[in-house]
């Protein structure tokens, strides 16, 4: 058996047994989905790469600490650093996203430009309800969160959406169906109101 059909948790494993080219074999497993995520994210290419480093570099040092607890889902786990990292740039540059109110037609969350001109009190509202969309969509299921982010941070169609990830037109139009009413419904069991108005 090569290391490649090694699980995750056996890669990790032989990874703190002082085995490096385990963790080669697990940053190749997931660096395409996590570098996605981070450069659609910050939509800068330098950037990006740096925060995929960071990302990697704190997995490392977490695992090699010790602090990786086995029940955590390790993609899962490295999404949230990433995500985490992307948001202190976030936070550290001023660059940030507009969401519009949550009764707009469509739930549509990404797309808006109402806000660009507004204070920094509304600036830092916005920035709560980005990193709170943010948030929210590493809650759905994994296959309705891939659909999200390459739908409204990668910019793919659904035609390219549906070749990526192997399944048809519909299924990746379902499944972002289901992506939509899912933040829906989990905006109103947290009583969220989406708006900086």
């Amino acid at each position: 058996m090569s290391y490649t059909d090694y699980s995750d948790q056996e890669l990790i494993s032989g990874f703190i047994d002082g085995e490096s080219r385990h963790f080669e074999v697990l940053m190749n497993r997931y660096k395409d989905r996590v570098y996605t995520y981070i450069y659609l994210t910050v939509k800068d290419k330098a950037i990006a790469e740096d925060i995929f480093q960071d990302t990697f570099i704190k997995v490392i040092h977490s695992l090699k600490k010790g602090t990786y607890s086995h029940d955590n889902k390790f993609v899962s786990w490295v999404m949230r650093i990433a995500h985490n990292l992307a948001i202190d740039y976030f936070r550290k540059k001023k660059q940030l996203q507009t969401v519009p109110n949550k009764h707009d037609e469509g739930l549509d969350i990404f797309n808006n430009q109402r806000f660009s001109e507004s204070t920094i009190e509304d600036k830092i509202v916005k920035d709560q309800i980005t990193d709170t969309v943010r948030l929210l969509i590493e809650e759905l299921p994994d296959d309705q969160k891939e659909v999200i982010i390459l739908r409204h941070y990668v910019d793919m169609s659904f035609k390219e959406i549906a070749e990526k990830t192997g399944v048809s037109i519909n299924t990746a139009l379902g499944r972002m169906r289901y992506a939509v009413l899912n933040l829906r419904k989990l905006i109103e069991e947290k009583n969220l109101i989406l708006t900086s108005k």
